[in-house]
Order: structure tokens, then C-alpha cells, then sequence
């Protein structure tokens, strides 16, 4: 294919590299006349492990050119890769002065196109960018509309610094937001061969999952430095204790928790995490970031709490009440919070679930209960009908198939709902409801 890339820094720079030695020609923009000169004599404008052989070889192969007329790139390619920079502004929030400058000149240049054109945006860029803020621009410069003159796409890059080369060559997957089957064709026809799912998803989501994969990342080092900070004070060797979390592919590096809900709760969680921001001020250990875990916890269980009490109704039903679906352990739950909360503000409260039986409550669970719902006994019944029967508001905290299909067919239509489990997408309930963040 014929390709352009705006912005040659690593991304641009590596991605130019390779798509040349790929057999592509590419066109290479920058407003750096430096780099430009770098890359025509074959030398790379990075430093980057690899680069300077393979720039060395696409130089010479005939297939890569250089220029700062983004309009001369435009009338010569069928894709731009759009890799400008987007740093911080000293407030903290995104310059995007050099990505609106570029998408007029896109727009101007797409004027003058008569074939049509696929635009990749491959910056980071603020979910909805592309769409509320750049395509406006580029369809008024160009006066011609996106999706049907030209397509608008974004796809994130996942390239690290030094292994910028085998992170393109072998990324974790490919992804791409757009909003037309042809774009998506493009992008395949050029990123297809590469050993990775091509995943198709929307644009906004594609922005934001690059953002959320980066705090991700940060996440992760800061866990581990905390962990580290707080085994060296007690003379724990943390890279024996990272090593063996990892181990764990079933719950620790998997899929498992990383699903949007309620706020957790439970016998070990809240407790473990008491204890350890306990024992790292023993120690005069900051861990600021575990320290933070339990308040961020509280505030996704206001937001529940705000949710019900903005619907200006006084009759609530709870339909589930212990930690999880599935048990009968009310020690922390988030919904017990919740309905105490509730209950605080005078609200009238009724309550079902399957699991929760008073006489069969013991121990710790049992006392609990006590201390926090004293007066349980008069609001949990044991049909879920005569709670739906009672309640202006249903606050759904189980997610069993078998009380989301009898609440399928007893919830009255207006009632309203308040999805505290995300519930299924087959669900008719899903629909009404009032999600949680979702």
C-alpha cells in the first residue's frame, strides 16, 4: 500500500521502518526538517534498538520519502497514520494544539482528493476526540463527511521504548475503532498478518482502552514498589513474592475482578487491606496507593447511594443482601452499608435473599448483622414477590438466575430499578434499569 505517517518520533519512526521493510511505501512527515534529513540519508531519528540497521535498509530500498507538505502526503498515500505528539499541558490536561493544526491541514488536503481516504489516528487521544472534536474539522476544511468521502479511525499503538521493533512485530493484539466495514478492511488487509487477534470495536472505546491500558501499567509498577517497600521493612525478599502472585493465572494475572460492579466487600478483603495500610504505618512506610484502595471503595458505594436517593422515592426493596451471589455472608457487604445508610435517612426498607436465613446465621456473620442491622428481622421477607409488591424502588444486588427471571415477571412497569450487578445483556430488565456506572 501507499502509506503516509504524520510525526516521526518512536511511533512514527519505528512504524515507518517497518512497514517499508514490509514492502509498503511510505511517506514520512514531520515539521522537523532534522529528522527528515536523518531519515533520506538512512539514518534513524531514534534511538531504538534495531533501528539504525532497518532505516539504514528501507533508505535504500526506494520505498520511503520524506516531506513537511502534509498535503503532497495526503494526495500520495490511501492510509495516514497520524502519530503526532500529545503531551501534558501545564494544567495536566491534554495539548492537542498539534493534532487540531494537523487535522485542517487533512482537511484541506482531503478537498483535493478525488479517491477516498482512511485516516489512523494512532495518538493518545482524549475519548471522543476523534469524533466531537476532530472530525468536525477535518469534514468543514474538506467539506466532505466522514464514513462516506474519507474514514475517521483510531488505533492504539502498544509500542515500549528499546523493544519498539518486537513490540510491532509481535504486539498483544490488534485494535481497531472505526465506523465502517471499509476502514476495517483497510486496516486488516495492513495489520492483519501480525500474530495477534484483530479486534473491531467502536472509537470511543478503542480511545479509551488505550488510556485505561496505561494506568493499568502504572498500577501494576506501583503495586509491586509499594510491595516492595513494605517487604523490605519486614524483611521479606519481594521479588520471592511478587514471583509467586504471579504464579496465580487464575485469579491474580487474569481476567478475574476486572468486571465493572458494585463495591467489594466481604470477610477478607476489607480486613486484609485494614491490616496492611496498619502495618505499613508501623513501619513508616508510605504505600499511598494501597492506602487509597478501601476510600475509593466507600466512593463507589456513595454512588450507589446518591443514585437511590436522587430517584425521590421512600420504598425501597433490597433484592440481595450478603457480599456475593451465591452466599450467605453479610460481614462488610457493600448492600449492608448500603441499606444502613439508607435506613439512617429514614427510608423504608424491605428485603429478600434466597441465602439469608436469620436463624442459620452464626458467629461472626451473625453478630454483624446484629450491630449493623439491628432490626433485619422486620425487613426481610421471605418471598421475593412481597418485596417487589412493597417497593417503589427495587435495588438489585443478586445476580441468580433464578430471582432475575421471577423479577422478569413480577417488576411492575413503574417501578424503577437500580443494577448494582450489571445485568445481563439478554436481560429485559437491563433496559429499564438504572445502571451503576454503565
Amino acid at each position: 500500500m501507499k502509506i503516509s505517517i504524520f510525526g516521526l518520533g518512536y511511533v512514527g519512526a519505528v512504524s515507518l521502518a517497518c512497514l517499508a521493510r514490509d514492502g509498503h511505501h511510505v511517506i514520512g512527515v514531520d515539521i522537523d526538517p532534522t529528522k527528515l534529513r536523518l531519515i533520506s540519508e538512512g539514518k534513524t531519528p531514534v534511538v531504538e534498538d534495531g533501528m539504525v540497521d532497518l532505516m539504514q535498509q528501507v533508505a535504500a530500498s526506494g520505498r520511503v520519502s520524506v516531506t513537511t507538505d502534509a498535503e503532497e502526503a495526503v494526495l500520495g498515500s490511501e492510509i495516514s497514520l497520524v502519530c503526532v505528539g500529545t503531551p501534558s499541558a501545564a494544567n495536566g490536561s491534554q495539548d492537542q494544539g498539534a493534532i487540531l493544526r494537523l487535522a485542517e491541514q487533512m482537511g484541506r488536503a482531503l478537498r483535493r482528493k478525488d479517491s477516498g481516504h482512511v485516516v489512523v489516528f494512532r495518538s493518545t487521544l482524549v475519548p471522543g476526540t476523534v469524533e466531537d472534536v476532530l472530525r468536525p474539522i477535518v469534514e468543514r476544511e474538506s467539506g466532505k463527511q466522514d464514513g462516506q468521502d474519507f474514514h475517521l479511525c483510531f488505533q492504539p499503538e502498544f509500542l515500549r521504548e528499546g523493544s519498539s521493533i518486537r513490540d510491532y512485530d509481535k504486539p498483544p493484539f490488534t485494535v481497531v475503532g472505526a465506523n465502517g466495514e471499509a476502514a476495517f478492511e483497510k486496516l486488516q488487509a495492513l495489520f492483519g498478518h501480525l500474530p495477534c487477534k484483530f479486534l473491531r470495536t467502536s472509537v470511543r472505546s478503542a480511545e479509551m482502552m488505550k488510556y485505561c491500558c496505561n494506568n493499568f501499567h502504572a498500577l501494576k509498577i506501583t503495586f509491586a514498589n509499594e510491595t516492595a517497600r513494605l517487604c523490605a521493612a519486614l524483611g521479606v525478599d519481594p521479588f520471592e513474592v511478587m514471583d509467586l502472585v504471579c504464579q496465580d493465572t487464575q485469579l491474580n494475572i487474569s481476567r478475574a475482578y476486572l468486571r465493572p460492579g458494585f463495591a467489594f466487600g466481604g470477610s477478607c478483603l476489607p480486613k486484609d487491606l485494614r491490616a496492611t495500610t496498619y502495618l505499613a504505618k508501623t513501619r513508616d512506610v508510605e504505600i499511598p496507593m494501597l492506602a487509597s484502595i478501601l476510600p475509593s471503595n466507600t466512593s463507589h458505594l456513595d454512588l450507589a447511594f446518591d443514585k437511590v436517593v436522587a430517584l425521590g422515592r421512600r420504598k425501597v426493596g433490597f433484592v440481595g443482601l450478603s457480599f456475593k451471589t451465591g452466599t450467605d455472608d453479610l460481614r462488610e457487604s457493600p448492600l449492608v452499608a448500603l441499606a444502613e445508610r439508607l435506613i439512617g435517612k429514614g427510608y423504608e426498607l424491605r428485603i429478600y435473599d434466597p441465602e439469608v436465613h436469620l436463624a442459620r446465621l452464626l458467629g461472626a456473620n451473625k453478630s454483624f448483622i446484629e450491630r449493623h442491622l439491628p432490626h433485619i428481622g422486620q425487613m426481610l421477607m421471605p418471598e421475593l414477590a412481597d418485596v417487589v409488591a412493597a417497593s417503589d424502588v427495587l435495588v438489585l444486588g443478586s445476580s441468580s438466575p433464578a430471582v432475575l427471571q421471577a423479577l422478569e415477571r413480577d417488576v411492575r412497569p413503574e417501578q424503577a430499578l437500580v443494577d448494582l450487578v450489571s445485568l445481563p445483556a439478554a436481560s429485559p430488565l437491563r433496559e429499564r434499569a438504572l445502571g451503576l456506572c454503565w
